[in-house]
């Protein structure tokens, strides 16, 4: 995989009452004047993407083996749910509504270093989803990382 930045940590904060978020710094400066927003399946939060990074996404999509029904329903229900954006010279970006309904974010949100992208979830949903976890010390000895 070529070398793409990579995300960590965490941040609270609040959407403004015109749905936009204040993008932290550290995140703003990896992600690049533009970047992709889109739904983060299964979870029901949102994901940010540098440029060459969502371009990776779409070379595996256009690779896929398999180009089915479900194949289908899935480029268009993924490419319906993504925006190309970039932040404002104060470093916020605009989350479409449909999108903000759909990852039930209304006021408190917490964004996410995950790794190749930016997860954005709404506070309450974060909270459940932590809650939930399992066990994830023995799923990191499964994977052999310590």
């Amino acid at each position: 995989m070529p070398d793409r930045p990579l995300f960590a940590g965490s941040v609270d904060h609040n959407l403004d009452d015109k749905g936009r978020l204040v993008v932290p710094a550290r995140f703003r400066e990896r992600l690049g004047a533009g970047f992709f927003l889109t739904i983060g399946e299964p979870d029901r939060c949102l994901a940010l993407y540098p440029a060459a990074t969502w371009s990776d996404v779409c070379a595996r999509l256009e690779s896929a083996p398999l180009k089915d029904a479900r194949y289908r329903a899935f480029v268009r229900h993924l490419f319906a749910h993504t925006e190309e954006l970039s932040c404002d010279a104060q470093g916020r970006l605009v989350i479409p509504p449909a999108l903000r309904t759909w990852a039930g974010m209304d006021k408190d949100v917490v964004s996410i270093g995950s790794m190749t992208r930016v997860e954005l979830w709404a506070k309450d949903r974060y909270d459940e989803h932590l809650a939930h976890r399992g066990e994830l010390g023995d799923f990191a000895s499964e994977l052999g990382l310590f």
